[in-house]
């Protein structure tokens, strides 16, 4: 190593495993002190100072380093590099590293890992790419990958392990314990054995601690829980992380439309698929799409402007209703200054209410029960809130303009908006959900629409009455 590199990095040895701040960032020092062996082509520094790293850590890694680097690190470790880090990063920066590395060794790579992180690899990649690394791989492994890629996307097949232990019903506690022990190709880690027939229809599963406690001469059939929890392998990976959530389960058997077990899904599976779901629907409420931080200005920019253009046509609509009271705005300029506040606090209520609904919806906790209770608890809540601030808004008109007219038409505009912000925050989720349409996706552009067009109609339309009556 160069003096230059020891003189830069005095605190830096090499295996160490990178240092973290308080927020779990990694110590920009150990990060230059791993550039700068990257960029003198040092490949045994940099498979030592990478070496103590689990997968996380060297995903973290790779988003830390610009994309040059990135793939000379992956180069440099050659067949020492865990192709699981790659399912740590976001898509970007992974499709970017396999756009320098050849088929053959993403192969290499892919084979080394459980199905279901090489699925999650391998689902992004071109179709000519991803066929050609599938024909380089053992045929087992091979028919394994392509059965779980045919499943539709965001479903349980494709978060699936197709490795799992299976054993017949008629063995005893001995003979399966015997099979655990001697068996080489078993999967690194599991939590139950699952029994099925002839036909590897599932007919029970047996946990771990509970075969370890049966004595040697008892057969599986007579011990095996056959109340057994499954999820079908066409079903959204949200539906079965909820199944995980409702059971307080670590795994659950997969099936196919025939009912034969084809393979589990574990909790950190799971895990992931909560934490990208809520991800994703944080994102959808702010019109974002599914934009991650390592994406270009480009990327961005089209994963916004979409319902940007939405937003810009709604709001159109409330320049055009702001277009009908003109004439009251010419007799009074303070109701231009005023007008904003009646459609801003309605749109604020509006989004705590639709966030509410949006999150029942995704969490299917509303039956017909809780939608009517929800239904009239937001309006009253609009209704109340609306009371308070009208009289807060209205005092504070009164006490500015000297007005105590222009006080009271104000807080009644408020009193208005506030009940249809409550009432289009429920509504319109609902009414998308009915539709099949993601309310999550939509639901904010359209209740903005109608808070600001109620708020600005209300309080205008109220002006102008007043005026002309008195």
């Amino acid at each position: 190593m160069s003096d230059q590199t020891e003189t830069l990095e005095p605190n830096v040895r090499t295996g160490d495993v990178p240092p973290r701040d308080a927020d779990g960032h990694i110590d920009p020092d150990w990060i230059q002190a791993l550039r700068l062996r990257i960029d003198a082509g040092d490949a045994e520094a940099v498979s030592e100072l990478m070496a103590p790293l689990h997968a996380a850590d060297t995903g973290d890694v790779l988003e830390a380093l610009d994309a040059e680097a990135r793939v000379a690190l992956v180069r440099l470790l050659g067949d020492q590099f865990d192709f699981e880090a790659l399912t740590e990063v976001d898509e970007s920066v992974r499709n970017e590293i396999f756009e320098h590395l050849p088929n053959a060794e993403i192969a290499r790579g892919v084979a080394a890992l459980d199905s279901d992180d090489a699925v999650a690899l391998l689902e992004d990649i071109e179709p000519v790419d991803r066929d050609d690394i599938l024909s380089k791989l053992p045929a087992f492994e091979r028919l394994s990958l392509r059965r779980s890629l045919d499943y539709p996307e965001d479903s349980a097949g494709r978060r699936m392990q197709t490795d799992f232990i299976a054993i017949p019903p008629f063995w005893t506690v001995g003979q399966t314990i015997d099979y655990l022990r001697g068996e080489k190709d078993l999967p690194d880690e599991f939590y139950q054995i699952y029994v099925v027939d002839a036909g590897y229809k599932l007919l029970g599963m047996m946990p771990l601690d509970k075969l370890l406690r049966a004595q040697r001469k008892v057969q599986i059939e007579e011990i095996m829980n056959a109340d057994v929890i499954e999820v079908e392998a066409g079903q959204d990976q949200e539906e079965a992380a909820r199944v995980f959530e409702r059971y307080d389960l670590v795994e659950v058997a997969v099936v196919d439309d025939s009912k034969r077990l084809v393979g589990v899904l574990t909790i950190d599976d799971m895990v992931d698929v909560i934490h990208e779901e809520a991800t994703e629907d944080m994102q959808l409420l702010a019109g974002v799409g599914d934009e991650d931080l390592s994406d270009g200005v480009r990327d961005a920019v089209r994963s916004r402007s979409t319902w940007l253009v939405v937003s810009l046509l709604t709001a159109s609509l409330s320049s055009l209703v702001i277009g009908l009271f003109d004439a009251t705005i010419e007799q009074m300029v303070a109701l231009a200054v005023l007008m904003p506040m009646v459609a801003s606090m309605g749109g604020n209520a509006g989004t705590q209410t639709m966030t509410v609904t949006v999150r029942a919806l995704a969490m299917r906790e509303l039956d017909s029960f809780k939608l009517r209770r929800l239904v009239s608890r937001e309006m009253l809540v609009g209704l109340c809130n609306g009371a308070i601030f009208a009289l807060l808004i209205g005092v504070v008109t009164w006490l500015r303009f000297a007005n105590p007219e222009l006080g009271l038409v104000i807080g009644m505009a408020m009193v208005v908006n506030m009940i249809a912000a409550g009432t289009a925050g429920v509504l319109i989720p609902l009414t998308l959900d009915r539709f099949k349409i993601d309310p999550a996706v939509a639901s904010a552009t359209f209740v903005t629409m109608i808070t600001d067009v109620v708020g600005f109609f209300s309080f205008l339309g109220l002006a102008g009455l007043w005026f002309h009556l008195f």
